[in-house]
C-alpha cells in the first residue's frame, strides 16, 4: 500500500521546506534508509532518509521548490500502483513528473478543504447551512459575542440573527434565510474558524443531526486545544466552588469560566438564557448581597475581564478575546518580520500651543495636540511618500492616498481606526473624526472597513504623562509615529537658559523600505512643522 511522505518539520521554528536536490526520481527503487531529497529548513540543508520502502511513485515538490511542513513531499508505494485517491485524481500525470504536479496538489487541497461540503447531499430540502461569514479581508475565524436568536425561533430574512466579533470590530450579522433556527454550531462566546457551521434554518421540526456533521470537525481541529482544555478545567474547578450541591447546571462554558474566574456560585445564579441556561451576562450581571462592590455589573464582556480582582495566593484565567488574539499575532508577525530600527527627536512646542490657543478661541471649535499632531504628519508625508509605502516581498508599492491610523486603547487592547485622505482634512474634520472614531472604538461599534487601508500609524501616550517610548509598525505599514507628553523643561533659547514646552517624537521605521536618511528628513519636515505651525498653510 502507498505511502504519503510529508514535508518533515527539521526544525522547531521550521514552518516550511525547500527541496535543494532529488536523490531520487519517480520510478527508482527505494530502501528504507536511502537518502531521498535534501531539504533545506530555515537553518541548514539536511538529508532526508526514507523510512520506508518501495517504489518513488509521486514527487510533490519540485527540485528548487519549498512547501508547507506537513504538504505531500512524495508518494512511495508498490510499482504500477494506482495512487489517484492520493493525488487528487492525477496519478499519471505526477508519475510523469510534468510541472502539473502543482496543479494536482492544488487539487487535492481543494477537494480536502471542501469535502466538508460534500455534506449537501445530506441536507434535507428547505434546509439552510449557515457558515462563519468573513467580515473584514484579514479575518480567519470569528467568535460569536452575542445570539439574537435562540433554537427554536422564527427567522425571517434579515432578521439579526447574531453579533460576530472579528478581528477587528463587532458586527451585526443578518439571516438571509427565512424559517426556524434549528441548530447553533457556536456557541455565544466561542469562536470558529471562518467558513465552518455557524447556523442551520429551516422548517420546524427537521432533523439536521446529521447535517454539518463533517464541518465541526474540521473546525474543532482548527481550533486552538485551549477552549477544550477550559472546559475540562472547568468542569473540575467549577463544582469545588460550589460543592454544596451536586445538581447539574446549565451553564455555557464561557459564563462558566468567568464564574469560576470571579468565585460565582453558579447554583445561585439565574440563568437568562434558553431553558434557563446561564450565559454570560448573567454572571457579569450577578451581585451577591455579601459583596456588592466587588461584583457590579459589567458594562461588556471585556470590562468584566478587566475587572477581575486580584486574589493573594491565587492565580486566574481570562480567556482571550479576538481581539487580543489578534494583536498577539500581529504584533508578533510585525516585530519578527520587519527589521526595525528608531529615530527620536525632540520638538518645542511653544509656537503650537500659542496657534492652539488661537484656533479654540474660534467659535465651536476645539481642536486637541494630537489632532495638530495628525495634520503635520499628513502633510510631512506629502513631501515624502517613501514613508507612506509598503513592502510587498518583491516589490514596494508607493501608497495614493495618504490613510492614518490612529491607536485607539480599549479595555482589550488597542484597535486602529483610519482617517482615510487625511492630507485633505482641515484640523476640524480631523478633530471630529477622531472623536466619533475613538467614541465608537470603546464600545465597539467601529466597522471593519473603517479600520482597514492604513498606510502609517500614529500612537499618542502623551495623556499618561509617558516621556518617550516606541511603538511595534503596525503592517502593511512601513512606519509609526509615537507621540509622547508635552513637558516643560529647561532649554538654551537665543544662548539663554529658559522653560521651554518639549515634546518627544518616536519613529519606528522598516528598513526594507525607509531607509535612516530618509527617515531623518521626514522627522525633520514634521518638526518644522510643529516648531512653525504656520508653514502648514504654505
Amino acid at each position: 500500500m502507498a505511502e504519503v511522505i510529508t514535508m518533515p518539520r527539521l526544525s522547531d521554528t521550521m514552518t516550511e521546506g525547500k527541496v535543494a536536490k532529488w536523490h531520487k526520481k519517480v520510478g527508482d527503487k527505494v530502501k528504507e534508509g536511502d537518502i531521498l531529497a535534501e531539504i533545506e529548513t530555515d537553518k541548514a540543508v539536511q538529508d532526508f532518509e526514507s523510512e520506508v520502502e518501495g517504489t518513488l511513485l509521486y514527487v510533490g515538490v519540485e527540485e528548487g521548490n519549498a512547501a508547507a511542513v506537513d504538504s505531500v513531499l512524495a508518494i512511495i508505494g508498490n510499482e504500477g500502483e494506482d495512487i489517484s485517491g492520493l493525488t487528487g485524481g492525477a496519478a499519471a500525470t505526477a508519475a510523469s513528473g510534468s510541472e502539473e504536479k502543482k496543479s494536482e496538489e492544488e487539487v487535492k487541497t481543494e477537494n480536502e478543504s471542501t469535502s466538508v461540503e460534500q455534506t449537501s447531499a445530506e441536507v434535507p430540502a428547505g434546509v439552510e447551512v449557515i457558515t462563519m461569514p468573513r467580515l473584514s479581508d484579514t479575518m480567519t475565524e470569528g467568535k460569536v459575542a452575542k445570539w439574537h436568536k435562540n433554537i427554536g425561533d422564527t427567522v425571517k430574512e434579515g432578521d439579526l440573527l447574531a453579533e460576530i466579533e472579528t478581528d477587528k470590530a463587532v458586527q451585526d450579522f443578518e439571516s438571509e434565510f427565512n424559517g426556524v433556527l434549528l441548530k447553533q454550531g457556536v456557541e455565544e462566546g466561542g469562536a470558529a474558524p471562518v467558513d465552518t457551521v455557524l447556523a442551520i434554518i429551516g422548517p420546524a421540526g427537521t432533523d439536521v443531526s446529521g447535517v454539518g456533521a463533517a464541518k465541526p470537525a474540521a473546525s474543532s481541529s482548527e481550533k486552538p486545544t485551549e477552549q477544550k482544555s477550559e472546559v475540562k478545567t472547568e468542569e473540575k474547578a467549577v463544582p469545588s466552588a460550589s460543592a454544596s450541591s451536586s445538581d447539574r447546571v446549565a451553564i455555557s462554558p464561557l459564563a462558566k469560566k468567568m464564574a469560576q474566574d470571579k468565585g460565582v456560585d453558579i447554583h445561585s445564579v439565574q440563568g437568562s438564557g434558553e431553558n434557563g441556561r446561564i450565559v454570560k451576562k448573567d454572571i457579569e450581571n450577578y451581585q451577591p448581597s455579601a459583596k456588592p462592590a466587588s461584583s457590579a455589573p459589567s458594562a461588556s464582556p471585556v470590562a468584566a475581564q478587566v475587572a477581575l480582582s486580584f486574589i493573594q495566593g491565587e492565580d486566574t484565567e481570562t480567556p482571550n478575546s479576538q481581539v487580543r488574539n489578534i494583536i498577539a499575532k500581529r504584533l508578533s508577525e510585525s516585530k519578527f518580520s520587519a527589521p526595525h530600527y528608531y529615530l527620536m527627536v525632540e520638538i518645542n512646542m511653544d509656537k503650537a500651543i500659542e496657534a492652539r490657543k488661537e484656533i479654540n478661541s474660534l467659535p465651536d471649535t476645539k481642536i486637541s495636540f494630537n489632532d495638530m499632531i495628525i495634520k503635520a504628519t499628513a502633510i510631512a508625508l506629502r513631501k515624502h511618500p517613501q514613508v507612506n509605502s509598503s513592502w510587498a516581498g518583491d516589490k514596494i508599492i508607493h501608497r495614493g492616498n495618504i490613510n492614518i491610523g490612529v491607536a485607539v486603547a480599549i479595555p482589550d487592547g488597542l484597535v486602529v481606526p483610519v482617517l482615510k485622505n487625511t492630507d485633505q482634512m482641515n484640523y476640524t474634520q480631523i478633530s471630529a473624526a477622531v472623536k466619533d472614531m475613538a467614541g465608537r472604538a470603546k464600545s465597539k461599534g467601529l466597522k471593519a472597513n473603517e479600520m482597514e487601508g492604513s498606510t502609517f500609524s500614529i500612537s499618542n501616550l502623551g495623556m499618561f504623562g509617558i516621556e518617550t517610548f516606541t511603538s511595534i509598525i503596525n503592517q502593511p505599514n512601513s512606519a509609526i509615529l509615537s507621540v509622547g507628553a508635552i513637558i516643560e523643561k529647561p532649554i538654551v533659547k537665543n544662548g539663554q537658559i529658559v522653560v521651554g514646552n518639549i515634546m518627544k517624537l518616536s519613529l519606528a521605521c522598516d528598513h526594507r523600505v525607509v531607509d535612516g536618511a530618509t527617515g531623518a528628513q521626514f522627522l525633520q519636515t514634521l518638526k518644522t512643522y510643529l516648531e512653525s505651525p504656520l508653514t502648514l498653510l504654505l
